[in-house]
């Protein structure tokens, strides 16, 4: 396959996928998941980087259908339990279950999930659960 020669640059794919979400570069930032999803298709990370777009674009149904397609596959991921958590804490009616992940997550191993985890929940804190809710101000 004319793929092959090209394997080595998976992981470069991707996370270029991932800064071009960073950089608001929707249109690259698919192309780049795209072709390292083509180049391994069982590897997590670009669907994991599809539901990371999504989330940038607070389209947060959707990012969690990738999320969820990921731990599915490998229930342990943290990256995704984070950004599921993160997601659903931004969701009326999920904030709970999401805080629960990420109390989860936080207790992981890997410092920049960990500082996410605590990011997210401190986030949670003081802009989600707060009362009145910022959707309240006038």
């Amino acid at each position: 396959m004319a793929t092959k020669k090209y394997k080595e640059d998976f992981i470069l794919l991707a996370e270029a996928g991932f800064i071009a979400v960073n950089q608001a570069d929707e249109d690259a930032a698919l192309k780049l998941f795209r072709a390292a999803e083509l180049l391994n298709p069982k590897n997590p990370l670009p669907k994991l980087g599809f539901g990371y777009l999504h989330l940038h674009k607070l389209e947060l149904k959707e990012a969690i259908k990738h999320f969820d397609h990921v731990l599915e596959t490998d229930p342990k991921n943290e990256m995704a339990k984070t950004f599921m958590g993160l997601c659903l804490s931004m969701m009326p009616n999920s904030v709970t279950k999401g805080e629960k992940i990420l109390e989860q997550t936080v207790k992981s191993k890997d410092p920049m999930i960990k500082e996410l985890s605590h990011s997210a929940i401190d986030f949670v804190d003081k802009f989600i659960k707060k009362t009145p809710g910022p959707a309240s101000k006038s």
